[in-house]
């Protein structure tokens, strides 16, 4: 059985020329990306257009990247960047985005599927009211699926800031969402 190249082999072969690389490199990582930046509280056009920004810088700063350092981290600390930056842009009374295209109801089963809605609807709320750092080390924890020191990495502070950080977000999750573990 052939296994798949590696995030960082992949890179070093599109840094090299090969754009078939990038392709199987944004095949891999599409999905996670936009997710990653939905979660972070944005309206659907802001996600793409961010999430397409993202894709631009990747490209840009390919000559930037260093093996040592691991394809995941670089790539989530540009798409953390970028999204600070959004941040800093953002008006303040915007709200955390409604989850009408992520849940969609089933008609068999009514009442479970409005209660797991209603939850899932709480849960996207507790994240748009947590801080922006708690909320990032939350998603790129969960979402991206990185260690503790790669998110240290992305988000430029240290391990145990992002430790704080995370025990932080899952109390405030975990206090907000007492009572749906009851209905899943």
């Amino acid at each position: 059985m052939k296994q798949d190249p590696s995030d960082e082999n992949l890179m070093q072969r599109y840094c090299a020329g090969d754009t078939a690389a990038f392709d199987a490199l944004y095949a891999r990582y599409r999905r996670p990306l936009f997710r990653y930046l939905q979660r972070q509280g944005g309206d659907a056009s802001s996600s793409e257009e961010l999430y397409q920004d993202i894709w631009l810088r990747v490209i840009d700063a390919r000559n930037q990247w260093r093996s040592e350092e691991g394809f995941s981290p670089w790539f989530y600390r540009i798409a953390h960047n970028r999204l600070v930056d959004h941040w800093r842009s953002r008006r303040p009374a915007e709200s955390f985005e409604s989850t009408d295209e992520v849940v969609t109801l089933d008609q068999h089963w009514p009442d479970d599927w409005l209660l797991i809605r209603q939850c899932v609807e709480r849960l996207f709320k507790l994240l748009g009211g947590l801080s922006e750092s708690q909320r990032s080390a939350f998603l790129l924890k969960e979402e991206a699926g990185l260690s503790l020191q790669q998110i240290a990495i992305v988000t430029g502070t240290g391990r145990e800031t992002v430790k704080s950080r995370l025990r932080y977000a899952l109390r405030r999750l975990r206090a907000g969402l007492e009572g749906c573990d009851e209905h899943a």
